[in-house]
């Protein structure tokens, strides 16, 4: 067994958020090697989170945003199970990040089903289109389109938007890892991004 010192169990648990024991544990069965400890904590918090996601919530908080030059907002509405985690510095800190995530990058949805029916046939259309005046046979084709589609969702839905501070995480893998932490199901539900002298854009609908 690997002697795992103190503070390697601190500094997995800065890095983290999990819990002091579950670092320690972590460090053991990765024979105290950091980057696969955090791995490790990560597919457990992924596993953990999946089986939150079928829980109510009906707390939360309203993340907000405002630009330096004032005429750019953001409203974003994190929801969790109880008013205990929605009091969390950690779940508010997620919250506003949410806010800029949108005020940066301008999703028009949260989630892939979300996507407008129609907008997607244009996507898929325009891609097919593409992939045939390059000459690529129907099959072929097919496949280039789904992986258009599938960039086009990192595009458009906040979920699956890269995060910016962070491009090797998507925002629904910084979900998954705050649901792990703080032991609860959230949901992003609506969001309003406001422009000055722009008519306001439709707002998301909930999960």
């Amino acid at each position: 067994m690997a002697d795992i010192s103190a503070s390697a169990v601190k500094f997995l648990r800065d890095q983290t958020g999990v819990g002091m024991m579950d670092c320690k544990k972590a460090l053991v069965e990765c024979g105290g090697n950091e980057e696969k400890a955090i791995a490790y904590l990560r597919e457990k918090g992924l596993a953990k989170a999946a089986k939150k996601a079928g829980r109510a919530t009906s707390e939360g908080i309203i993340g907000s945003y405002i630009h330096s030059n004032g005429k750019l907002g953001v409203m974003v509405e994190l929801k969790c199970e109880t008013d205990f985690v929605a009091k969390n510095e950690k779940f508010k800190e997620f919250a506003k990040e949410l806010a800029m995530q949108i005020a940066a990058v301008n999703p028009v949805c949260v989630s892939t089903d979300q996507v407008p029916a129609g907008l997607l046939a244009k996507e898929r259309e325009i891609y097919k289109h593409q992939a045939m005046q390059e000459g690529k046979p129907e099959a072929i084709a097919e496949k280039i389109v789904e992986g258009r589609v599938k960039k086009f969702y990192s595009e458009v839905c906040l979920l699956e938007q890269p995060f910016i501070k962070d491009d090797k995480k998507k925002i629904k893998d910084l979900l998954s890892e705050l649901i792990a932490v703080l032991g609860e199901n959230m949901q992003i539900g609506r969001f309003q991004r406001i422009v000055l002298g722009e008519d306001a854009e439709a707002e998301s609908t909930e999960e």
